[in-house]
């Protein structure tokens, strides 16, 4: 299992660029060529990557498969994270909420007010909506880039909660009676505080006790509650 791990991350490290010669494989992951040869074509017929011509290559989802793979079989979350670009790091948060029973849209687009507006995930399990902001950042943020990122995130689940009536069935969410609204912040590595306003900053490392602990714990959060009247179509909206 160490030796598949070792090569998976160092796929991970070398297809980051696009393809790569095979055989600097078993260079970066310091095997035997044998072996890591044997593993390429596991990993191949596993669907984690492609080989022609002793050209290895690995698509966006690809490469998401091969993250949770290393991940699965013990490899450190951050480096594993730190070969992934911005929209492959969205992919595997998105992956951490499926695993825990959310359902995820991603790139989610509304309306509000004549705005458009974005979130990167909006996750849901009854009855909460885990507004989040995917943030693929390194050691050295700043503190004001996170202040500045929650109230950013902050306007855009209000606009969400508020938009609630013409976007729950874009959602997925039309049967429900209530939703609460989170707003989150999901950064690759500890910032230098956990909370700004009461919005979670959530290194991605600790993304399932995040969500263990989240649902005893919504209270002390930063949160927009919306109750809906189907008789009427009302809502009423508390911020707390």
């Amino acid at each position: 299992m160490t030796v598949q791990r070792q090569i998976i991350v160092s796929l991970l490290k070398l297809s980051k660029q696009g393809a790569f010669q095979k055989k600097l494989l078993s260079k970066d992951a310091r095997v035997p060529k044998g072996i890591a040869n044997g593993t390429l074509e596991k990993l191949c017929q596993d669907g984690i990557c492609h080989q022609k011509k002793g050209i290895v290559e690995a698509t966006p989802a690809q490469r998401i498969k091969a993250a949770v793979h290393a991940i699965q079989l013990g490899a450190d979350f951050e480096r594993v994270c730190n070969f992934l670009e911005w929209k492959e790091f969205e992919s595997l948060a998105a992956e951490g909420f499926k695993a825990n029973d959310y359902s995820v849209k991603s790139n989610f687009h509304f309306t509000y007010l004549g705005k458009r507006w974005e979130i990167d995930l909006v996750a849901s399990s009854r009855p909460l909506v885990i507004c989040v902001d995917c943030k693929h950042w390194h050691h050295g943020w700043s503190k004001a880039a996170i202040v500045k990122t929650v109230e950013l995130q902050i306007k855009r689940t209000n606009a969400l909660a508020d938009a609630f009536p013409s976007v729950c069935e874009k959602i997925g969410l039309e049967t429900w009676k209530n939703a609460l609204f989170v707003p989150t912040v999901l950064s690759l590595t500890q910032g230098p505080f956990k909370f700004h306003n009461r919005v979670p900053v959530v290194p991605i490392l600790k993304l399932q006790n995040f969500l263990n602990e989240l649902p005893a714990n919504t209270h002390l959060l930063t949160r927009f509650f919306i109750k809906t009247t189907s008789e009427r179509q009302k809502m009423t909206k508390y911020l707390h």
